[in-house]
């Protein structure tokens, strides 16, 4: 239905239009204060934990020597642990979601989109045990190898962990945790793929591998980084799996199989938290802030290259 207000026609909207468009402005702005209200209350908890040099209260705590060198190990450990799990596990994410889309029979891809979506429900405390009693006992003779042959190498310096519970399997734990999530946004990516840029690619002689690099990758490259994004997100912030895999020690450390590893700050505050009293608890806190802080880093920087890259899309 349609006014002339002014000589010029408005389009007036249904009652559902309506609805839901207030709807969605609310849902927007609950998020940004639920978004506001988090980051005040670690701010305002973190001032104790980040201002206190009472000797005695640091002495508490693994912060001997402050809150920032308390800090940096566990914020390294997040970061080397959530970069090692990227790593690994999203090309094989994307070679999974292209089996999916475009090699896979039908019914074989149905079955496997349905496999992914269910081990992107497993609870992370599965994950953390069968990486404590499978993963780390069977990747241990490979630990083994890898410091006798490329010990040379920093990374795969000796002495190796004799439980192969190391920075490097919990990586692979979380490189699995991380691989549902990514394969199933790069898999719906592929398929929105549009039909003909895929024919006239074949029809120009490309072979099936060159059609993916030249039509289906220029326009899922802002889903693939956005799927990137979310596994690390994902990685940077789980606690139990960690926590159960990872022997902590506080150091900054670039070896991937001895016994001395970062921790990282979710698994930290999920050990020490329950034992933690008055000065202690604004400490664990402050590492959280500090994980806030890079998330939204990291989320930011995705979204400065997704934006970036939407101009060069293939869906343009």
């Amino acid at each position: 239905m349609t006014t002339l207000t002014g000589g010029v026609a408005r389009v007036k909207q249904r009652l559902g239009d309506r609805v839901f468009s207030k709807l969605s402005v609310s849902a927007g702005i609950i998020i940004l204060i639920a978004l506001a209200l988090v980051a005040i209350f670690l701010i305002q908890q973190s001032v104790p934990g980040f201002t206190t040099t009472d000797p005695k209260t640091l002495a508490t705590t693994l912060a001997t020597k402050g809150i920032w060198a308390y800090a940096l190990p566990l914020a390294f450990g997040t970061v080397w642990a959530a970069a090692l799990a990227l790593v690994m596990a999203f090309p094989i994410s994307v070679g999974i979601a292209l089996f999916i889309s475009h090699f896979a029979p039908r019914r074989l891809a149905q079955l496997l989109g349905y496999i992914i979506d269910l081990l992107a429900a497993i609870p992370s405390v599965v994950f953390g045990l069968w990486g404590i009693f499978i993963l780390a006992p069977d990747v241990l003779p490979i630990y083994v190898w890898l410091e006798k042959n490329l010990g040379w190498i920093p990374l795969f310096s000796g002495p190796v962990s004799a439980t192969g519970r190391t920075i490097l399997t919990a990586s692979i734990v979380l490189g699995v945790m991380i691989i549902p999530i990514m394969t199933a946004m790069c898999r719906e990516v592929f398929l929105q793929t549009p039909r003909l840029h895929e024919e006239a690619a074949l029809a120009l002689g490309a072979t099936q591998w060159e059609m993916i690099r030249i039509a289906v990758f220029p326009f899922g490259r802002s889903g693939m980084i956005s799927a990137a994004m979310l596994g690390l997100g994902r990685a940077l912030g789980e606690t139990m799996a960690v926590a159960l895999v990872l022997s902590p020690a506080s150091v900054i450390s670039f070896a991937l199989l001895t016994s001395e590893n970062p921790s990282t700050i979710a698994a930290n505050i999920a050990l020490n938290f329950a034992n933690s009293s008055g000065i202690s608890v604004n400490q664990l806190i402050a590492t959280g802030l500090v994980l806030f802080v890079i998330t939204l880093l990291v989320n930011s920087v995705a979204r400065y290259v997704v934006n970036r890259r939407k101009a060069f899309s293939g869906a343009n």
